[in-house]
């Protein structure tokens, strides 16, 4: 029983670790190196780097919290596809990051998108959302796989 916790705990901290490494990412190379978009808006406008700043405190809070809950799960190395567990999970937090920040942000509310003004935007966007994808369900095949490992084990 205790190793299924543990097992949960690096299972969650591996997807909050995830979902905040790829924000992170976001931030640093869309934001920052090659300043195509702000978080509420393009770079060409007053008050971009309030707005990013906030977004990465938010991801540095998410980080740690990840880290912190990876961190009392223990070992991934402890448990049976324990590292699975890690990579399924950080796979798929990094991919929900991108489908839920390109679909809320880009798609639904417009408040930026990937590559905002280019001619090819929408191809930026959907691609975007198509990287999200493909970690998602990498994440989610590896986790499923571990599942049917455990539960075959287990009978």
């Amino acid at each position: 029983m205790v190793l299924s916790t543990k097992r949960k705990l690096i299972y969650i901290g591996s997807f909050i670790l995830g979902f905040g490494f790829m924000g992170a990412l976001d931030g640093i190379i869309f934001h920052q190196l090659l300043q195509w978009h702000s978080v509420i808006m393009n770079t060409d406008r007053p008050g971009q780097i309030a707005s990013d700043g906030i977004f990465h405190f938010a991801v540095t809070v998410t980080l740690v919290v990840g880290a912190i809950i990876l961190w009392v799960g223990g070992n991934p190395m402890d448990h049976k596809r324990g590292i699975r567990v890690l990579i399924g999970g950080f796979l798929l937090g990094a991919g929900i990051f991108n489908l839920v920040e390109g679909i809320i942000d880009h798609h639904l509310l417009q408040i930026h998108h990937v590559k905002p003004g280019d001619p090819n935007e929408l191809a930026y966007d959907l691609g975007f959302l198509a990287i999200g994808l493909l970690l998602a369900l990498i994440g989610y095949i590896l986790q499923r796989n571990q599942k049917e490992s455990t539960r075959t084990a287990e009978v």
